[in-house]
Parts: C-alpha cells; structure tokens; sequence
C-alpha cells in the first residue's frame, strides 16, 4: 500500500502546465496574473448567516487590499435584496447575483472566491473552484468527511491556488503569542491539550415536510447531500444537527477550539486512537429530530502518547477555569498550564495561584509586513489576499492543510459516536486499522451530478 504522504508528494509533481477549465493557461501562469499593485476580484458563494461577516470583511478591506466584490451567489434567492444594499452601501456599487456557483467560477474576471456554504458542500464548492483557476476562502470545518478534505489539498496544489481555511485564531495576535510560548516552552512540555465548546441550545421544532419556497433552488441546495423532501427543519442553520449536511456543534463551532488544541500540541499529524460517547440530553424527539449530539466528548491520542481533549455541552452548564472559558481551551505542560479565553490567556506555574504570564491589553500593531495592516476583524481575510499576491501557501496562517488536519479530528470523533466504540487510525494511510465499517464512514455516497472523485 502507498503511503498517503508519499502519493501527494507524487501528485504535486508535473502541474505546472496543467490548463485550467479551457480558459487557455496554465495553473503556473494564472498563478502569477494578480499582481501587488492589480485589483482583486471576488465573489461570495453563500451569503446567509455567516455569509453576511464575509460581505462584511471584504467590504472593510477595499480599499486596504485593493478590492473588488463583484459576485454574491446563493441557491436561495430571497437574501440577494438585503445583501446587495448592504455591498451598495459600504462601497457604492451594486454586486452580480447568481444562485448558480458554476456562472461564478465561469467568470474570467473573479480571482477569488469566499465560501460560506453548509458543511457538505465545503469541499465540492472548494474543487470546483480551483479546477477553474480561483483561490479560495472556505470557512470550517475544511470538509464534511476525510477523504474531500483530503481532495481539496490536492486541488489546491494541482492547480497552484491558495486555499485558506476560516480558523480566524490563527490571525489573532493574541492567540498567536499564546501559541509562540506555549511551543517555546513556557510551561514546559505540554503533554494534554482541552477544547471546550459550551452553549446551550434549545429545541428548534418539528415541521411536516412541504414544498420548498419559490426562492430557493433546493437541488443546488442540497449538493452532495441524499434526496430527501424539503423540511423547513432541515435546511438554514438547522442543517447542522443532522449526519448528511452537518456535523454536530463538535464539527460546527469545535473545530475553532480544536485547532487551537491541535496547534498548541504542534501535532501536524493525525491522532492513533479516538474515542467518543455522548447523546441528545434535555431534549425530547417528540419535540426535535435532531440527530447529531447536543452533549459529546471526545479523546484523542498522538503516537508520542499526547491527548487531546474535547467537550461539546449543548446544555446548561458551568465554565472552567479561573477565566469562566465556554469557548476555549486549556493546556496542561509539565511546569504548569495554560487558559485561553478567547483572546485573553493566563500561564500558571505549577501550583501557584496567580499567573506569571498573559496577554497584554489588545494593541492594533504594524508587524513588519510589507502589507498595510488590516482593519479590526478582518486580518484572516486580509492574510488570505496578501498570500494570493505573494502567490506562495506558506504566507497563509491556515492554509488548506492545516484547516484539514484540525476539520479531521472532529469527523474522527463523530465516527467513533456514531459507531459507539473506539478506534485505531493509520494517519499515513487515513484509514482505519482492520475496520472496513468505520472505513466506509472516511467518505460518503455523492449524488449524481455532485460526486466527488478520486482524481481532482
């Protein structure tokens, strides 16, 4: 069997001339179109939700990073009023509006696209747009299961595009100092990190079945996704707590905390062993279909022996530590241990009772970068554009790659809830060690025309 590392390493090789979706270059030479001084063209592809903070942040940086938002596009037409007023009156013009993503990655003239779609078109979207010659903005987890996750790094360097995944710590000043001594050994080895994502959620209701609303195109909307009738249930926001669109509150706002928890182990790696258990508490099917977990935890192990750690309450609850974290993580060193609250962090020595060591006052700095600094908010964003114009992945603070390493350890834990054991990873392989039941859970079954194949 070939090992999973050393297919990529073979696959990057020879794509330079590679031509992108007919438009007569190549990945190397639209690679190397935008230059520091070129405006940048974008589109947004879902614009409900978390949609509206991508419009939001592309509109503050246009003038900081030379933009241009020319493209709002989603299968639900009935949010293209609110959010083209909304472009029009940040910056004075009127956007396209498409609820086809094909007509988007079609358009010569968009250089990038910023993804805000439900969980199981992540990856699709993702490819989609690379095979057409985009970079990419995707916001977490980078994919719905393992193996589009891993596709979408192979699209991003077959077809030479950056693709940062929306883990917006990874740009906070603060986090980063957190990250910088606790790697530098600020409370010796760290040996156990804990992700924490407590909040409370309450029923949302049952519906019948019914017709979908004029506006929205629910075939597009459903992707990748199995047929079934429209609910009204299932679909916004909703779609998160059931297995074929969503992937839990563990995959939906742990994946922030988990790959802080990851990044502070500095595991760039997958973990050997995973065990989960949960349920639905507090809530009766009688009044909720949800499928996905409302209380989960989860543990991991790393070859060397480290743990990863993380709770998911989706009811009433206390916090943790001396900073009253919901949203957070803790790391615990051989010296000592780490609270992360946010953008505040306090380092305790061993058993003292105050810190020796924290975040100072938030300061708006000038780091150094060639690149004008960001507004508030928005330096993620602006990370992403300064990248495309370096045209190198390693300027991105999340890139593709690392979003899929830290997006897998929450899908690792939902196959083992949902399978309700514990299991054995192979991580150069990505698969299961003697398990073809929980192998099959790796990917899923893609609907015609919405498949995801083996070659990108």
């Amino acid at each position: 069997m070939t090992k999973r590392r050393d297919f990529i390493k073979k696959s990057i090789l020879g794509t330079a001339g590679i031509t992108i979706g007919g438009m007569g270059f190549s990945a190397k030479s639209y690679g190397s179109i935008v230059g520091a001084n070129e405006k940048l063209t974008l589109a947004v592809v879902g614009i409900r939700g978390r949609g509206g903070d991508h419009i939001e942040s592309w509109c503050a940086l246009m003038e900081n990073r030379n933009l241009r938002l020319k493209t709002i596009c989603d299968a639900d037409e009935q949010y293209y009023p609110e959010r083209s007023k909304l472009i029009f009156e940040k910056t004075g013009t009127k956007p396209v509006t498409e609820w086809d993503m094909h007509k988007v990655f079609e358009d010569k003239e968009i250089d990038a696209v910023s993804l805000a779609l439900p969980n199981h078109w992540h990856a699709l979207a993702t490819i989609w747009a690379c095979q057409a010659g985009k970079h990419v903005y995707a916001e977490k987890p980078a994919s719905h299961n393992i193996f589009e996750g891993r596709k979408m790094i192979e699209a991003s360097r077959k077809y030479n595009v950056r693709v940062q995944t929306g883990f917006q710590n990874r740009s906070i000043a603060n986090v980063m100092e957190a990250m910088q001594f606790l790697h530098s050994g600020g409370i010796g080895t760290v040996y156990m990190a804990k992700g924490m994502c407590y909040k409370p959620r309450d029923s949302f209701g049952i519906a019948k079945d019914s017709a979908p609303p004029a506006s929205l195109h629910y075939d597009r909307w459903l992707g990748p996704a199995p047929w079934r009738a429209y609910n009204e249930k299932h679909v916004h926001y909703n779609w998160h707590w059931f297995w074929p669109t969503g992937n839990g509150d563990t995959g939906n706002q742990g994946p922030h905390q988990f790959d802080i928890a990851r990044w502070g182990l500095n595991k760039n790696e997958h973990p050997v062993t995973i065990f989960s258990a949960g349920g639905i508490y507090g809530i009766s099917p009688d009044e909720c279909e949800q499928e996905t977990p409302n209380t989960q935890t989860s543990v991991f192990k790393y070859k060397d022996g480290k743990i990863l750690e993380f709770e998911t309450r989706g009811r009433f609850t206390n916090a943790e530590s001396s900073l009253d974290v919901r949203i957070g993580n803790i790391f615990y060193g051989t010296d000592g241990y780490l609270e992360l609250n946010e953008q505040t962090w306090k380092a305790f020595r061993q058993r003292e009772k105050e810190p020796f060591a924290g975040s100072a006052a938030i300061e708006k700095k000038q780091t150094g970068s060639k690149y004008l600094a960001a507004p508030g908010g928005t330096e993620h964003y602006a990370n992403f554009i300064d990248a495309i114009r370096d045209g190198k992945n390693e300027s991105l603070h999340c890139d593709i790659i690392e979003g899929f390493y830290s997006s897998s350890l929450p899908l690792l834990a939902n196959i083992s809830y949902r399978l309700g054991r514990e299991l054995k990873f192979m991580g150069d392989y990505e698969k299961f060690v003697n398990d073809p039941e929980a192998d099959i859970m790796l990917t899923r079954f893609y609907r015609k025309p919405y498949e995801i194949t083996d070659e990108v």
